[in-house]
Order: structure tokens, then C-alpha cells, then sequence
């Protein structure tokens, strides 16, 4: 069975693979004090255009929204998110199990807009309540959605007026970046978020994340606190020497692309074949609205998410292209779903 569930099953990309076995023999300084972790820093802040940024390799997206998050806020103070949004939804309460409510807000498209964020920041509006403190978003979004740097611009504005931290996840942001409807750059992002991170798992890397700190205020200390968190890798080169990978010639642009147009391609068949969207996305995540039958039939050949079941016997379902995703499958796929319509 092929699988489109998620842009992480397959491996490391064999650019990453070569570099982790050219250098598995070389001896260096444990927990990301290495000068391959000084060579990844220097390379992502070049990409990012920001020289004042501080940068942290973590291995996993859970993990690093837990320890940033955790550290960003005091005990008393909650986080807003979407209703989609991974902390809430996927990530086993972990935001929660530190201390910090997560207040769900909905959503028709996985974006926050400013109105509905002023509205939960009014009603929690003295000590007898949790204080909001930090706005979550991602980039793309869990629906495939991404933010334009207008919807960005306006939620920086609103979090400076109500004293919010804006904090982006970033695993699926190497696809939103290479989108064609994309008009931010990772030097916005800096500007506009107090912190964010770049997503390599779902990347092309074997695993890991890049936490960039924009806020001065927020620095301070983090290491002690990744510590605290088990996040400090022993081998943190096995993290740095992924980016180098990704960013020194380009590849993670080059990765992301390589998924959009896969899923761009899926897409246009899907419709072509007669079918709706649940939602459009112009990432790596798109989202058909098929008949119950024509669901079973499929999965007797690929591995998808049902995402939700609707009227009429209707099933919305999530399909995911990633970095390995050949043209080939793709167009069976397509072939499969006309076959199974009739």
C-alpha cells in the first residue's frame, strides 16, 4: 500500500544521509557546542536575514512547541489557538500538562483573525481567570492554509496593542514557503513573531526542528530551560548537520516545491474527476470530499486520513505529498479514484 497520511514516513533525504555518514567517525563537542552547530546558526540566520535572532535544534515539533511555549509564559498565563491547531488537537495535552489552558477558537479555514483573538483577551480580563499571553499559529496551517504577510502584519499589530507573544509553528513551513500563493519570506516571519520554527521532519530531514527566538525578552536562559525539558540532544550534531543539508544549496525550497506541485497535481485530478474540495490549499496537504464507498475502495490500496464525516454519505479526506512523492503515484491514484467512482 502507498501511503499519502503524512510528509514524514519516508526517511532522511540522501543529501542528509551522505553528510551523517561522512562525518559518523569525527569526534565533536556534545550538545550542540560543536562547530557544525555554529556552522548551521551562522547559515540559518543568513537565510533568515536576521543576525539577531538565537537559535535552538530540537528534535521534534511536539517537543519544541512544549519546552517554547513552557518557557515563553508564567504559570498563571494561556495560550490561544485554533481548534485545529496541533497543541490542541495532537500533541496529548502536553501544553496543558505544564500548566497553561489552551483556549480553542473556530475556525473554517485553520487561521486566526483578529477579532475573534481581541474577543477571548477581553473576556479574560482579571485575576480570577487564566490571562491569554500567546497567540499560536502555523504556517501552513493543519488545513493546508497559509497566512499572507498582510494576516501576519495584522495579527503582530494586535498582539503588540494587547501584549500577546506571537509564536509560529513552522513543521510544514518549508511547504507553505515554496507555495505559489506565498508572499511571506522567513525575514518577515522573524520581524513579525517574538519566535517560530523551522520544521525538518516533514522536510526531508530524519528529524529535528530549528527554534529561532526573535524576542530579546525571551532569550534569556532558554538553554537551561530546553534542559529542564529533556530537548538538549547529547549528539546535537546529528540535528545541525540536517540544515546544513537543507540550507547550504537550497534543498529545502527545492524539497517543499517538490510536494506543492505533487499535491497541485493530485488536486487538479481530484477535481477534474468530479469531486469537491473541503478545503483549497495551494500546499502539500489537500483535503477531497468522496463517497463512503469510494473511500473503502481506496483504502484497500493507499493509507489516508478519513478527516471528517459528512452529509450524504460523504467522507472528507486528508491526502499528504511529501518530498518522495513520484509523479507516477500520483497519477495512479487518480486513475484508482475514477475506476472506484463507477
Amino acid at each position: 500500500m502507498y501511503s499519502f497520511k503524512n510528509d514524514y514516513s519516508d526517511g532522511g533525504h540522501p543529501d542528509i544521509i551522505r553528510r551523517l555518514s561522512d562525518t559518523a567517525a569525527e569526534q565533536t563537542e556534545g550538545y550542540g557546542d560543536d562547530h557544525y552547530s555554529r556552522m548551521a546558526e551562522a547559515l540559518l540566520k543568513k537565510h533568515i536575514g536576521n543576525q539577531n535572532v538565537d537559535i535552538h535544534f530540537i528534535t521534534g515539533g511536539t517537543l519544541t512547541n512544549l519546552v517554547a511555549i513552557s518557557a515563553f509564559l508564567r504559570p498563571h498565563e494561556a495560550v490561544i489557538s485554533a481548534e485545529t491547531g496541533h497543541i490542541y488537537v495532537h500533541e496529548t495535552g502536553s501544553i496543558e500538562a505544564t500548566g497553561h489552558k489552551v483556549f480553542p477558537l473556530d475556525s473554517s479555514d485553520g487561521k486566526m483573525k483578529p477579532d475573534q483573538v481581541r474577543a477571548v483577551v477581553q473576556e479574560h480580563h482579571f485575576e480570577h481567570m487564566v490571562k491569554p499571553k500567546l497567540l499560536y499559529i502555523s504556517q501552513s496551517t493543519e488545513l493546508g492554509t497559509i497566512y499572507s504577510l498582510q494576516e501576519l502584519r495584522d495579527l503582530r499589530e494586535l498582539c503588540s496593542e494587547l501584549g500577546l507573544f506571537l509564536y509560529l509553528d513552522g513543521a510544514r513551513l518549508g511547504s507553505a514557503l515554496a507555495s505559489e500563493s506565498n508572499d511571506l519570506s522567513l525575514n518577515d516571519i522573524s520581524d513579525l513573531c517574538d519566535a517560530f520554527y523551522i520544521g525538518g521532519t516533514k522536510s526531508g530531514a530524519l528529524f529535528g526542528e530549528a527554534l529561532v527566538i526573535c524576542n530579546d525578552g525571551l532569550k534569556d536562559e532558554f538553554r537551561y530551560l530546553m534542559k529542564q525539558r529533556g530537548a538538549i540532544f547529547a549528539k546535537g550534531r546529528l540535528l545541525s548537520l540536517q540544515f546544513i543539508a537543507l540550507f547550504e544549496d537550497n534543498l529545502y525550497m527545492e524539497l517543499g516545491r517538490h510536494a506543492n506541485r505533487m499535491a497541485d497535481k493530485l488536486q487538479t485530478g481530484v477535481v477534474e474527476a468530479g469531486y469537491d474540495l473541503k478545503f483549497h490549499s495551494s500546499t502539500n496537504q489537500i483535503f477531497p470530499v468522496l463517497p463512503e464507498k469510494t473511500v473503502a475502495a481506496l483504502e484497500k490500496k493507499y493509507q489516508f486520513y478519513r478527516w471528517e464525516t459528512m452529509e450524504d454519505e460523504l467522507i472528507a479526506i486528508r491526502l499528504i505529498c511529501s518530498w518522495t512523492t513520484e509523479e507516477k503515484q500520483v497519477d495512479q491514484f487518480v486513475d484508482d479514484l475514477i475506476v472506484f467512482s463507477y
